[in-house]
């Protein structure tokens, strides 16, 4: 890889009209210019010798015209409409010699061509003293053509260091970085919020360069190309992601565009722009690249990962030998055991919603590779389903579970998402630890219902009598329990039936309190129990009759959906 610092800044310029001047064989002719000072920086793309204005038509833009003006040097208006004829073609600049035969300067040709240098909108040059024109034209095209050599090994230098950051798996700072560095000027990527993911300031100071940068980008159009954008700084800019998923933007603010360039002045413009659009460009495709890897590596080792998960789940899982092997290469450490726990999203498995909720949980995989990074602490984490994240975390000692747990669950967070954690049984054995989390994932689902959560995680034990009929749900007999207890509040499903009832219960059948919090009267509130208890068939008196209607309510809440 050629280093940057070997690579010139700014690329060899085009050749100029004031480059040309300045060559050898044509400043030998005493070059005068008589019109177009502001536009001596023009390219030129080639040279061509004219004498009759119909060769006009040959041009194609960007040409240094020479010619003696042997067919309108006596004539003002032949030579105003040659003039207008080869600038209407777009030469970029008409050079005229105006000598007699004797080599002398042909005064009354030179006046009449004052003359129309006044009407003249390009370039026009008077050489007073005989020029050999082939002499120019070969110092002119030697010139294009080694700087069109200067062009391609310049390219050919660029596509290697953008190749070779590619191939190292550079970061995107080291790209932005590279890229400031080939330009010669300061760089930035932002995302499409506008917000600065990676600077390089080069010779800027930083803050002026960021000072205001949202504000100040909000008011420069996107592009989908690389290019000058219209509106607010017309900054060179190029697009950063794949067509229709754009992920921001590369800027190099002080490139400025055509129409901004000094021209006029007598230094030549600080860069190459042909140059600059190149780097820029391949900087983009680059960080696209990298955007990509990193995420085509991520979405790899999630998928594997959650493969692993699956088949220690099976019921024919691999050896705990083969088990081990393929998660140690997935980056789990062998421990003295292993906890089984699942994060479950809280209000986030809306199957409306399916994309947020994959959003989120992506995002939470990160954030637990991020915690596993920083704490130095191996986990085997995928998706278990739709809103739920599996986790097997090693321990080095079964005494080390809790502080292990806690320090998981305060530092793998992902912003305006709360997640429940529900723990299995720790285990010696992977395998049976990974059978685990159908009992962590029980737990996290079950401990999602509960009206006040305030534990980092939950196991079977913090969820008592809820957790068991959560377990048990599937059980045609507990349904159909459930059911007999319930059934005149179920058909049709009386809501206000069943708020009353819970109510009673959560005040455990104490009238007094419950009249109170319900804001009526004792004696109306007899009457509606009453009535409750008529259309169940049963006393609410007995504690028995009481336990029975708090387990039938609650699986009633735990499945009725």
């Amino acid at each position: 890889m050629s280093s940057p610092s070997m690579l010139s800044p700014t690329a060899q310029r085009p050749l100029t009209v004031r480059d040309t001047l300045a060559l050898p064989p044509l400043a030998a002719g005493a070059p005068e210019v008589l019109a177009g000072d502001a536009e001596l920086d023009r390219p030129v793309r080639w040279v061509h010798i004219a004498e009759e204005a119909d060769t006009s038509s040959l041009l194609e833009g960007g040409e240094l015209v020479l010619t003696t003006g042997l067919a309108f040097r006596r004539s003002p208006e032949l030579t105003a409409a040659f003039l207008a004829r080869f600038h209407a073609a777009g030469a970029a600049a008409v050079v005229v010699e105006l000598v007699d035969d004797d080599g002398a300067p042909d005064s009354a040709a030179i006046d009449v061509l004052r003359a129309a240098a006044q009407s003249a909108a390009a370039p026009l040059v008077l050489l007073s003293r005989r020029t050999r024109f082939v002499q120019v034209t070969e110092a002119a095209h030697r010139a294009l053509m080694d700087r069109q050599v200067v062009r391609l090994e310049r390219a050919r230098q660029v596509h290697e260091v953008f190749t070779a950051l590619g191939l190292e798996n550079a970061a995107e700072g080291d790209i932005v970085t590279t890229t400031a560095e080939l330009l010669g000027s300061p760089v930035v990527f932002e995302d499409p919020a506008h917000l600065v993911l990676s600077y390089a300031a080069q010779q800027e100071n930083p803050t002026r360069l960021l000072d205001g940068w949202a504000e100040r980008s909000r008011f420069v159009g996107y592009l989908n190309q690389t290019g000058f954008a219209a509106g607010g700084e017309r900054w060179l800019q190029t697009p950063v992601g794949l067509k229709g998923q754009r992920w921001g933007r590369l800027v190099a603010p002080a490139v400025a565009p055509p129409a901004d360039t000094a021209a006029a002045s007598e230094e030549p413009a600080g860069w190459d722009l042909a140059d600059a659009l190149q780097v820029l460009e391949r900087a983009g495709q680059a960080l696209t690249m990298a955007r990509m890897a990193g995420r085509d590596r991520r979405e790899l080792l999630f998928q594997a990962r959650a493969g692993l998960v699956q088949d220690l789940r099976q019921a024919s899982p691999p050896s705990e030998e083969e088990a081990l092997a393929r998660a140690g290469a997935l980056g789990l450490t062998s421990a003295a055991a292993y906890v089984p726990v699942v994060a479950r999203q809280d209000g986030g498995t809306d199957p409306s919603d399916a994309t947020a909720v994959q959003l989120r949980e992506r995002a939470f995989l990160d954030a637990l590779q991020d915690w596993s990074r920083q704490e130095r602490q191996s986990i085997l984490s995928a998706s278990l389903r739709a809103g739920s994240v599996a986790i097997l975390l090693p321990l080095a000692a079964l005494e080390l579970e809790d502080s292990t747990l806690h320090r998981l669950t305060a530092g793998a967070k992902t912003p305006g998402v709360a997640w429940t954690f529900g723990v299995g049984k720790a285990d010696r054995s992977l395998l049976r630890a990974a059978r685990g989390l159908d009992d962590a994932d029980q737990v996290a689902e079950t401990a999602a219902t509960l009206g006040s959560r305030n534990r980092p995680f939950y196991r079977f034990g913090d969820v008592r009598l809820r957790g068991l009929l959560s377990l048990l749900g599937g059980d045609p007999r507990v349904r159909s329990f459930a059911q007999a207890e319930l059934g005149p509040l179920l058909e049709p499903l009386d809501k206000e039936g069943l708020a009353l009832l819970s109510a009673y219960l959560d005040h455990a059948g104490n009238m007094s309190a419950l009249s109170r919090a319900q804001n009526i009267s004792r004696q109306a509130l007899y009457a509606r129990i009453r009535r409750l208890e008529d259309r169940l068939g049963f006393s609410f008196d007995s504690a028995e009759s009481r336990t029975s209607l708090s387990v039938a309510l609650l699986w009633h809440r735990l499945h009725r959906d």
